[in-house]
């Protein structure tokens, strides 16, 4: 692949990724032009045209953007390490890790004493995962021992899930979960912004050099070894990263699934199957995504509100079955 057809990929998914978040900050229930929004985004205008674009939309634009990135690139790093397209981020357990601390707060009460609990449980969840993957793979550990210790500690996430919606005292308090576990990003402020925007810088920092590993992986872990590949500190940037990025998206939007599956394999053909062009350009196609899913939801049904994480599930579970049969006949 020439770098001059790379770059002009990576530009057009900068350019809908910028239409896409243009049309986030436009899209909403309230009756207002492109030129009000616009300006009242800038401070001018009626006072409450201003609240509901810099409180209300920016926010959850930011945020589409945000979460889209971190799960499309969590998704491609995590493909390239284990060297297979049906490979997503929540493998490592960091996403049933996250959610569980949040159904506890909510679950508790916590989230109604405390505006941050429920984003700080989540965070919580998400680095006491990363401690028993560490532990459960060991520091020498391989990819199947990485895979065994993530699904023994996401099947225990899960089970501890269902045990608190199941001893719920509060039928209201188990609404609540459930509906949180389905994934959003309304009503969202930009103390979630701040809350979500350094772990996920974290994230990004500790998985953005891992791209020329990545490349030499694709060899074999000897061949990666033989050109200076450090295998254990590859596989703890890889968790760290994750982590930090799954972990603060789930804390803001809750459980968004099949992004980080579904992208970098419909990317995978543009970028020539280069796992280290194939990160950045996942980043920016799982934010491309999350926004037109977000619009979605808001066009579809204003008044229902529909999820973001249904929706995702909806177009993302056919896809999936659809790689696993197309595995199956290659297999053939």
């Amino acid at each position: 692949m020439t770098q001059s057809r790379y770059s002009l990929t990576i530009a057009g998914l900068v350019a809908l990724v910028a239409v896409l978040f243009l049309a986030s900050l436009l899209t909403g229930p309230a009756a207002m032009g492109a030129g009000q929004s616009l300006a009242a985004l800038f401070g001018r205008g009626d006072e409450m045209l201003v609240l509901i674009m810099r409180e209300l939309r920016l926010p959850r634009a930011i945020l589409g953007l945000f979460v889209g990135a971190a799960l499309g690139m969590s998704g491609a790093v995590m493909q390239g390490f284990l060297r297979n397209p049906l490979a997503e981020p929540g493998l490592i357990g960091t996403s049933a890790s996250a959610s569980l601390g949040a159904v506890l707060a909510i679950h508790t009460g916590l989230s109604a004493a405390w505006a941050l609990a429920l984003p700080v449980a989540a965070l919580a969840g998400a680095a006491l995962s990363v401690v028993l993957v560490l532990m459960l793979a060991g520091p020498r550990g391989g990819a199947l021992a990485l895979i065994l210790a993530g699904i023994a500690i996401s099947a225990l996430a899960g089970a501890c899930t269902s045990l608190v919606l199941n001893l719920s005292p509060n039928p209201f308090a188990a609404n609540e979960i459930v509906f949180w576990m389905l994934g959003s990003l309304a009503d969202r402020s930009m103390l979630h912004v701040w809350i979500a925007a350094p772990l996920m810088a974290l994230g990004f920092a500790a998985l953005w050099p891992t791209r020329r590993a990545l490349e030499a992986l694709t060899l074999g872990e000897d061949a990666a070894a033989s050109v200076g590949v450090h295998m254990g500190r590859l596989r703890l940037m890889l968790i760290a990263g994750i982590a930090a990025l799954i972990g603060g998206a789930t804390a803001v939007a809750g459980s968004v699934g099949f992004v980080g599956l579904v992208v970098p394999h419909v990317l995978r053909r543009a970028v020539d199957a280069s796992p280290a062009r194939l990160v950045p350009a996942s980043a920016l196609g799982g934010a491309a995504v999350v926004l037109a899913a977000d619009i979605a939801v808001r066009v579809i049904a204003p008044g229902r509100d529909l999820k973001l994480g249904v929706l995702t599930a909806l177009v993302g579970a056919p896809f999936f079955l659809h790689l696993i049969l197309k595995t199956r006949r290659e297999g053939l």
